[in-house]
């Protein structure tokens, strides 16, 4: 590094020198910065843009692929946590109390002798499973005061019809919907598990018969979610058929509704919300999502993250690492919110605001940092609606969690072949979900949808 130079000790000639040379060498790096980003440009035409990935884009993790290597030689081995017992069942089956009756050392007689326990363990068994089968026959004969023939009263559950129990569809229903079973395979488990014989014909039989149940439970969520003040939506592709649909996602807290349409467009949100309007929504920058909040909208910040992440990758220097460095400390005040009062929240929202406001100022260097900031211009007014509004989330990642087990369904299945079995999934998966936040596991509440009995409500 050059010495400091003392401008006082020198005279107007050799003043007039420095600047002469200081001019020389601002034109030298003009130059030379005119010359790499030339150099940049004909990298970018020859290689094209920075390939995608799940940091820089919307592709799930699934799709990353993280390097082959080994570790690295010479490493100590990790220290290894400590020991820890799998906790005792809080309620057993059954108990035994095992004293003693021998010494292990001597052979001495110790039954007579107090004893304390030394041992606690659980010793977990599946027994053998058999259906439990109750053959119903129906008594009958002629009446001998009118003549007329008449037949037994079959007891209450074991009414003529499907031979199938409540519990046996609730358990079909799954092993189908949440483990993604095939109908095929589906019948050759509940035979080698359970001994039943059953058709794949029946199976849909059975599915198909409780449609109605679940479609009612789906529109009592959808109700209560029209309620609320708040929306959460995102949307991911589903094969039905041979054409390529659209499951959609609303949810907020408590409540989550599924629908599968043939459409990514707004008739779809439309056709959900009817006359209802939600005072805020959180959602993508899909424009079929935007427009539906009474009062504003809250864009997911982790997407516009990841855009400014593909920014840098493809040579932004200047505008998409500050963003990126102001929305994660947007996220980061709004993590911490609950330890936060109004005031200070409406203090870091203008402060956000203003620096912003000083960031697309700037003039990013590439095309992509160029796109990037335009499409900032455009929505910014719904970046930080969530500082000051406690009941909403910066990003959308809720929705995107809610559809995680739909893409894994569909990567098990790769579809649906019916409408109908399209819908009957979409609300099995909105009665799943909503009990899940609601701390019902999956069989549970499918039990409770086939009876018609309400979910309990969150404590």
């Amino acid at each position: 590094m050059s010495p400091r130079v003392d401008l006082s000790a020198l005279d107007g000639a050799s003043k007039d020198a420095l600047i002469l040379a200081l001019m020389e060498r601002v034109e030298a790096l003009v130059a030379e910065n005119a010359m790499l980003r030339g150099k940049l440009a004909d990298l970018e035409a020859k290689l094209g843009k920075p390939p995608k990935t799940p940091d820089n884009s919307s592709l799930p993790p699934s799709a990353g692929h993280k390097p082959s290597g080994e570790a690295a030689p010479g490493r100590p081995p990790r220290k290894s946590h400590p020991g820890a017992n799998r906790p005792l069942h809080p309620d057993p089956t059954r108990k035994r109390d095992v004293l003693a009756e021998h010494c292990a050392h001597c052979g001495a007689d110790v039954s007579a002798i107090a004893q304390k326990p030394v041992s606690v363990y659980d010793r977990i068994e599946i027994p053998e499973i058999r259906p439990d089968v109750t053959q119903v026959t129906l008594y009958g004969g002629k009446c001998p005061c009118c003549a007329k023939k008449f037949t037994a009263v079959a007891p209450p559950g074991l009414e003529p019809g499907s031979p199938f129990g409540p519990n046996f569809r609730a358990f079909v229903f799954y092993l189908r919907f949440t483990q993604g079973i095939a109908l095929k395979r589906l019948a050759r488990l509940l035979h080698d598990l359970f001994g039943v014989e059953i058709s794949e014909g029946a199976l849909v039989n059975m599915l198909r018969k409780s449609c109605t149940a679940f479609a009612r439970r789906m529109q009592a969520i959808r109700e209560r979610l029209l309620c609320s003040t708040a929306l959460e939506s995102d949307e991911t592709s589903v094969r039905v058929g041979k054409k390529n649909w659209w499951l959609w996602v609303f949810h907020h807290k408590d409540d989550a509704a599924f629908v599968i349409k043939p459409s990514r467009g707004k008739d779809v949100v439309k056709e959900f919300l009817g006359e209802a309007r939600p005072q805020f929504w959180v959602s993508d920058r899909l424009g079929a999502q935007m427009g539906w909040a009474t009062r504003e909208h809250q864009v997911c910040l982790a997407h516009l993250i990841r855009d400014a992440q593909f920014a840098i990758d493809a040579g932004d220097c200047i505008f998409a690492p500050l963003l990126r460095k102001l929305l994660k400390r947007a996220c980061a005040i709004g993590q911490r919110r609950e330890n936060l009062s109004d005031a200070t929240l409406r203090s870091h929202a203008a402060r956000l605001d203003r620096d912003l406001t000083g960031l697309l100022q700037l003039e990013p260097n590439t095309v992509e940092g160029r796109k990037l900031q335009t499409m900032v211009k455009r929505y910014r007014q719904h970046f930080f609606t969530f500082v000051t509004n406690r009941d909403l989330p910066a990003t959308n990642n809720g929705s995107e969690r809610a559809l995680r087990p739909c893409a894994v369904f569909r990567k098990i299945t790769n579809g649906f072949r019916t409408q109908w079995g399209a819908d009957l999934y979409a609300d099995i998966r909105s009665v799943v979900e909503t009990a899940r936040r609601r701390a019902i596991n999956a069989l549970d509440a499918i039990r409770l949808a086939l009876d018609e009995r309400p979910l309990a409500l969150p404590p």
